[in-house]
This record gives C-alpha cells, sequence and structure tokens, in this order.
C-alpha cells in the first residue's frame, strides 16, 4: 500500500521544494519529518504568524534553514531575526526557542552522531 511506504522512500529521486511539502494552518505549527534514521532527522515545519517553540533543550546539535518568512532563534538567552535562506546552528544541550515574527517555514536537520 502506497500510504504504508516510508516518507523517505516515497520523496526518494524526486525533485522537490521543500516549502511545498508542508502547508501553514491557522494559530498552529505544523511538522513533517521527511528523513528519520539513527544518525538524524530532516523535518519540515511550518509556523503560523505569532506561533512559537517554547524555550528547551535539545541533546543533540540541530541545524535550522529557513525556507521563507521571518523567525525570532533565541539560543542561551540571546536573540536572532532569520529571514528567507538564512541558517542557524543550535548547539547540544542549550536552550532555544522559536518565535514566527511572519509565518514561516524551516528545514529542521537534527545530526545524532
Amino acid at each position: 500500500m502506497m500510504d504504508k511506504m516510508p516518507e523517505t522512500e516515497r520523496l526518494a529521486e524526486r525533485i522537490l521544494r521543500l516549502a511545498d511539502l508542508v502547508e501553514y494552518q491557522a494559530g498552529s505549527v505544523v511538522s513533517r519529518t521527511i528523513f528519520d534514521r539513527k544518525t538524524g532527522t530532516l523535518t519540515l515545519f511550518a509556523f503560523a504568524e505569532g506561533q512559537g517553540l517554547s524555550e528547551h533543550t535539545a541533546p543533540f546539535d540541530a541545524l535550522v534553514h529557513l525556507l521563507n518568512g521571518e523567525a525570532e532563534i533565541t539560543i542561551a538567552g540571546k536573540s536572532y531575526r532569520l529571514q528567507e535562506g538564512e541558517t542557524i546552528i543550535m548547539p547540544a544541550n542549550k536552550p532555544h526557542a522559536l518565535q514566527a515574527v511572519k509565518s514561516f517555514k524551516m528545514l529542521l536537520v537534527m545530526i545524532r552522531s
């Protein structure tokens, strides 16, 4: 059955526009994992304007790449404003938070090893 196929296999060998693989939902944060292995994950997010993720930590380094929109990302108390095409690395074990200044979509790359 096609819907039982892992996401990575369903998307393999296709030209993709990442921003088109996740849709905004009013008042929400939407996520879609497109790659999940022991070594790491690729997850797409769509943040509606004003939405965010409260401060938290992760045991692994993570790279955020903004596909569109505008976000404020706070890492260890320091705030960064990112726009389309910009990237930032959030170091492991440092508290971080994300907030949608304008609706934005991002790719989160988490490296586990």
